[in-house]
């Protein structure tokens, strides 16, 4: 509980590097992310080198994302395969939600891998504002992948207050 009540979107990173090893510890955390059928379809690509970050923030179209882009050690483009979730393994599509329940198990990983972030002392955002066909092409996205999100990733320089929060009383609902 003490991980989800202080998890917070960064934007402002340290220049500080993160080591491959913790990277992979991140990626290990995600790929246990719950997903249809077990059908595990979520990727990763990293963009850590700081002129593929430049380049890639001149792929960006919102100014604060440009802005988290330059200034994070670490960039997750977070990618799905296509015509997997939400599918039966023969192909046949399965789920009453369509295809949209793809952005659902992407969803679930980008948060555990936002959760086990915070585990290991580093900060996240979730960016969903981008030029889709630019970034795909920039990190060579297979063809059978759709783009999801991208997630900055570094060592915090900044310390959020909570937002306020709806009380449970306003969200839940018993029969």
């Amino acid at each position: 509980m003490e991980c989800i009540k202080n998890r917070r979107s960064i934007r402002r990173y340290l220049p500080k590097k993160v080591k491959r090893e913790v990277i992979e510890q991140l990626v290990d955390a995600a790929r246990w992310a719950p997903s249809w059928n077990n059908c595990k379809a979520v990727r990763y690509t990293v963009v850590d080198k700081e002129e593929y970050l430049q380049m890639l923030a001149d792929t960006l179209i919102a100014q604060e994302n440009i802005h988290i882009v330059k200034n994070a050690p670490l960039i997750f483009v977070v990618s799905n395969v296509k015509k997997r979730s939400g599918y039966e393994r023969n192909g046949c599509l399965s789920s009453v939600k369509g295809e949209s329940w793809e952005m659902f198990d992407a969803g679930v990983a980008c948060q555990t891998l936002c959760l086990a972030a915070t585990e290991l002392g580093l900060g996240t955002v979730i960016m969903g504002t981008f030029d889709e066909d630019g970034i795909a092409k920039f990190i060579g996205l297979p063809e059978n992948e759709e783009m999801i999100a991208l997630v900055a990733c570094g060592y915090a320089n900044e310390a959020p207050k909570a937002p306020r929060r709806k009380e449970v009383a306003e969200i839940l609902r018993f029969l």
